[in-house]
């Protein structure tokens, strides 16, 4: 059992080495430990490239950068700049590098276990309990990955219970996400723009979250017979570009001057800025659809094999541990709409009906543009 702490570190150090849809969950975390430590200084340590949902965060005096496969003159470099800098890190992925980071950088650690309990007794397994075995060891307080019952905010949040005598305070306040500080569109772009206009981001990380080619024709077409200008967006990704190319070449022509594509062209914090003027965004479940939710616009998101209990975009000013049910068709929680498709599996939180990246989702493929329709024209009544 985990004691209060009154602990009140000068200097805290946040770990998020993974993606940028990662980075971008903990601004909850960082906006309530500013709360509990009002005059500590804040760093982040991060992968270089996946660091911009934290641009102008106001909290982070310090972004440190490092490589995903560091060389040793790199990891030598770095552990000389990070050790013992720190009264305490905050560990918030599982794996084992981000421990070795906090158990470099600082006296004391909290931090995220992976493993989500197994079985009825809420066990972890053998396997799994062997691997945590010495981050319990080297952490003041740990919180367990579930990834069905618990959402991702309150996972993160959950690392600082340890700080207070009663740990459902955490969730007593409104809480929100930290967009990234915008910067302007290019003018290209900005000169393109009319209003209304929704934004449409199809390209997820994995194929398994995609919706189907001719389910986003059927989408966009319907989108511009209600007067909306649609802006395509798209990571500089070769898949994404060659999605929205996809996508575009389906298109008649009539429909098709009515879309502006911005495949590759947005940095992280102009995306912000678009999403702002938006009137709606629709998108697969990927980092820019929990930008759309932070960035207070109404957002449509099509879950396949995640449970949203775990990564739904969370709806901001939200009070409580969980928005969401694990499984339903339609749910709307503040500005942000879940849509699922049909199935008993569903959500599986395996890759695709073959559990591998190319695999295709059967749930997905069922999720039809009518239903996405109705979403959108409930969102737009708003």
């Amino acid at each position: 059992m985990t004691t209060f702490s009154s602990l009140k570190p000068k200097k805290v150090l946040f770990i998020a080495t993974r993606q940028i849809g990662d980075v971008l969950v903990t601004t909850p975390l960082i906006s309530k430990a500013r709360e509990l430590w009002p005059d500590a200084e804040f760093h982040f340590l991060g992968y270089r490239g996946k660091l911009d949902m934290l641009k102008g965060n106001p909290d982070i005096a310090q972004i440190i950068e490092t490589s995903d496969r560091p060389g040793f003159a790199e990891y030598l470099s770095l552990f000389n700049r990070l050790f013992q800098r720190y009264d305490l890190a905050i560990v918030t992925q599982p794996s084992d590098r981000a421990y070795i980071y906090g158990l470099v950088a600082a006296l004391r650690r909290v931090g995220v276990l992976g493993g989500h309990p197994q079985g009825k007794d809420g066990k972890e397994n053998s396997k799994t309990e062997k691997q945590n075995a010495w981050k319990k060891f080297i952490s003041m307080h740990n919180v367990t990955v579930d990834y069905f019952a618990q959402h991702v905010i309150a996972e993160k949040l959950r690392l600082l219970e340890v700080f207070f005598k009663n740990p459902s305070e955490l969730f007593a306040k409104p809480i929100s996400v930290t967009p990234p500080e915008g910067e302007p569109l290019t003018p290209v772009i900005a000169g393109q723009l009319n209003q209304p206009y929704a934004v449409l981001h199809p390209g997820p990380l994995t194929a398994y979250k995609r919706w189907p080619l001719a389910y986003w024709q059927q989408l966009i077409e319907w989108l511009v017979k209600q007067g909306l200008q649609v802006v395509l967006s798209a990571s500089p990704a070769k898949q994404d570009l060659q999605l929205n190319h996809d996508i575009l070449s389906l298109l008649n022509e009539q429909t098709r001057n009515s879309v502006i594509d911005t495949a590759g062209k947005l940095s992280i914090p102009q995306a912000g800025t678009l999403l702002r003027s938006a009137a709606l965004y629709i998108g697969v479940d990927t980092s820019i659809t929990h930008l759309a939710a932070a960035c207070n616009t109404p957002t449509i998101t099509l879950f396949g094999a995640t449970p949203p209990t775990n990564f739904g975009p969370w709806p901001n000013g939200f009070i409580g541990e969980q928005p969401y049910q694990l499984r339903a068709r339609s749910q709307t929680v503040g500005n942000v709409t879940i849509l699922q498709g049909p199935g008993e599996c569903v959500p599986c939180r395996k890759a695709g009906c073959d559990d591998r990246a190319d695999s295709r989702s059967e749930c997905l493929d069922l999720l039809e543009p009518s239903q996405v329709i109705t979403a959108v024209g409930q969102a737009l009544q708003k």
